[in-house]
């Protein structure tokens, strides 16, 4: 599919807002800098000044959060002025960078800063909300926004339990009506976007655990707690019996990511850690699951006598995209780019605080495509390698500014 291909433009609404070519090429700077420079959750200083400057250039009041990063921005909506029976859309973008090295070897625009890494798509979804706040902007100065927009910048989207709660103490949700936002997606061909009504991600949330023991010498494991197969029987037994204390199509998942104990062959140790996470598909499941794993922990290590601490660290819930505002981004990709631009996708196991937002006002999701049409490289986020077909910067604006004009529509409808 040519990056261009659209339907016949007289078959879709003419709708203003189009991105001009000047603004595409400073976006795409702007998303190189940004990629030059990452900035770990909660330190995203460089990041939120670049997006302030830009936005006060425009004629904008942008506010930036008490914690110090992230900020918000109202476009249509005087600085103080109270929301009252006017339902502002908001955009959402997450600016912060992954703690990972850049291992991109031919890119001018690879990551400045050792062992940091847009490897997840930030740097283009703070780069959409920014071009589309800046057409938003002109548009209202015409006369052509119906309602507010607002532009929600948040740190800390991989920070469990998510930058998203940080933002919502600071006022992003209020008055808000509805929320929109797009996640890259390397699978996807830049220039469409995958949609679906109801869960898109998992929920996530992380688990640290300690197991203590005597210890001994590995010739008489008999005498105490043979720690080490304690360790691994946790780590097998657990995911077994959480999965046969729920229904299986809750997808409730323990998968461990570290386990490490001793230093010698023939020294029983003392202590052992692990850690990893629990994924759900289902949210029901997801609200019993700490008592669930817990469970199965405690179960586990007291058989084979080892003394268990347990760290549930709580994280996201599934995000969970509302019907009529999934089929808003439908209609706003379709008036862009025209009705081949949409496909369906399917529900991922990654997590993401967008979905503490939609625990409070309807909103969705939306996968933008980022990998170059034709290529069948099989790529995934959160790699060293990860980058995006910048034109996936346009296509996002596009997404975006048709949907807040269309949102008017479809609320009056």
């Amino acid at each position: 599919m040519s990056r261009e291909s659209e339907a016949d433009p007289a078959q879709r609404p003419a709708l203003p807002g189009t991105l001009p070519e000047a603004l595409r090429v400073e976006l795409v700077a702007f998303r190189r800098d940004m990629h030059m420079h990452p900035e770990l959750g909660n330190q995203e200083f460089r990041t939120t000044a670049a997006i302030k400057a830009r936005l006060e250039k425009a004629g904008l009041k942008p506010r930036v959060l008490t914690i110090g990063t992230g900020l918000i921005c109202d476009i249509g909506l005087e600085e103080g002025e109270p929301v009252s029976g006017v339902p502002i859309l908001a955009l959402r973008a997450d600016i912060d960078a992954l703690p990972i090295p850049d291992t991109k070897t031919e890119c001018a625009y690879r990551s400045t800063v050792p062992d940091r890494a847009h490897a997840c798509g930030h740097d283009v979804h703070t780069t959409v909300v920014l071009g589309a706040g800046l057409v938003l902007a002109e548009l209202h100065r015409q006369g052509l926004l119906p309602r507010p927009v607002r532009l929600i910048f948040q740190p800390a989207e991989e920070v469990l339990p998510g930058g998203a709660a940080d933002a919502i103490e600071c006022g992003a949700l209020d008055g808000v009506g509805r929320i929109i936002a797009v996640h890259c997606d390397p699978r996807v061909d830049a220039g469409i976007i995958g949609l679906r009504e109801g869960a898109i991600t998992s929920a996530c949330d992380r688990l640290e655990i300690t197991l203590d023991g005597p210890g001994g010498h590995t010739a008489r494991p008999h005498l105490t707690t043979d720690l080490v197969t304690a360790a691994a029987r946790v780590v097998t037994d657990v995911p077994a019996l959480v999965a046969r204390r729920v229904d299986t199509r809750a997808g409730l998942a323990v998968t461990w990511g570290r386990i490490e104990s001793g230093h010698a062959p023939n020294v029983i140790p003392q202590h052992a850690e692990l850690s990893g996470t629990v994924r759900s598909l289902d949210i029901e499941a997801w609200r019993q699951a700490p008592d669930i794993v817990v469970a199965a922990i405690d179960e586990v290590a007291n058989l084979h006598r080892a003394k268990s601490e347990i760290n549930y660290v709580r994280g996201v819930p599934p995000v969970v995209n509302d019907g009529a505002v999934a089929a808003l981004l439908h209609e706003a990709m379709v008036a862009r780019r025209g009705k081949d631009a949409v496909e369906g996708t399917e529900q991922s196991l990654g997590g993401e605080d967008f979905s503490w937002y939609l625990e409070r006002v309807p909103g969705a999701m939306a996968r933008l495509g980022v990998r170059p049409p034709g290529e069948r490289t099989v790529r995934d986020l959160h790699q060293g390698d990860f980058d995006a077909d910048e034109f996936a910067i346009t296509v996002g604006v596009e997404l975006f500014t048709a949907a807040a004009l269309l949102d008017a529509a479809t609320r009056d409808a």
